[in-house]
């Protein structure tokens, strides 16, 4: 057998199951046999269950399931048992353990992790939004957003706004260049919900160099160089000064300093 063939079994979408399914597998990445995930969702019946054993027995597939429902996760066990099938019961130890210690019986209903969870919903949309609307890609975004953070070349802008974007904050960010007029919705917006983010010119100067040497360039080009840097750090007093809103000074604050430093101010707002 040069292929070996895992069945993701749910009541649900699956993704539960499947993910342990795919960290078991991550373990033999040198394997000569090539082994492959299938998922099998909403099975929720008899009927179901039968599709899923036959493929398997063709195919001496290993069954990884969360089945919630007691009626269905038995008979599952009991054609496993019967053709003599590979399976692996995810959830029913844990429930059956939680069971007996909490002396109650579970709710048995597919699907509760997500139903339950929406903060999971909330932070998937905050990261596709910090995507979507990073360095500027697009200013109609500084209207949508909970959070704009505005500043130079390399003052963390993206790294910023990944990490509130986990906490479910959807931010834009704007760099600021002399050359280019700022988008208009940076002054439509409150300015309560903007941070600028400063940064001392040596300490520019030397990020600066570093990428330029990470990229392979040499790292005396304009970019870099001080004349450069102060007057782009002229242009962002500027805007900032029109636009009214707390500045944060991140020259020696790594990412999560400043994070905390947006968000202890939007708690006191």
């Amino acid at each position: 057998m040069n292929e070996v063939h895992v069945y993701v079994v749910s009541d649900s979408v699956g993704e539960t199951a499947e993910l342990v399914a795919k960290a078991s597998v991550s373990q033999f990445r040198q394997s000569r046999k090539a082994i492959t995930i299938k998922r099998f969702p909403y099975i929720e019946d008899k009927g179901h269950v039968d599709e899923v054993i036959t493929l398997a027995k063709e195919n001496q597939a290993i069954i990884v399931y969360t089945l919630v429902k007691p009626h269905v996760r038995s008979y599952i066990e009991q054609e496993v048992k019967k053709h003599q099938l590979t399976a692996h019961d995810v959830m029913g130890p844990i429930v059956q353990s939680l069971q007996e210690i909490c002396e109650e019986s579970p709710i048995n209903e597919p699907g509760m992790v997500h139903d339950l969870d929406e903060d999971y919903f909330r932070k998937i949309e905050a990261i596709e939004f910090a995507v979507k609307y990073d360095d500027g890609r697009d200013p109609r975004g500084i209207l949508k957003a909970d959070i704009v953070l505005v500043g130079v070349s390399r003052t963390s802008k993206t790294p910023l706004s990944q990490y509130l974007a986990h906490k479910r904050l959807k931010v834009a960010n704007v760099p600021l260049v002399p050359e280019i007029e700022p988008p208009e919705e940076l002054f439509m917006v409150d300015p309560k919900k903007c941070y600028g983010l400063k940064i001392s010119s040596d300490k520019l100067n030397h990020i600066r160099k570093e990428r330029l040497i990470a990229l392979g360039l040499k790292d005396d080009a304009t970019y870099a160089k001080m004349e450069r840097i102060a007057e782009e750090l002229k242009h962002f007093d500027h805007v900032i000064s029109r636009m009214k809103c707390p500045v944060i000074d991140v020259t020696n604050k790594a990412v999560e300093e400043t994070a905390n430093v947006i968000l202890n101010d939007l708690m006191n707002v």
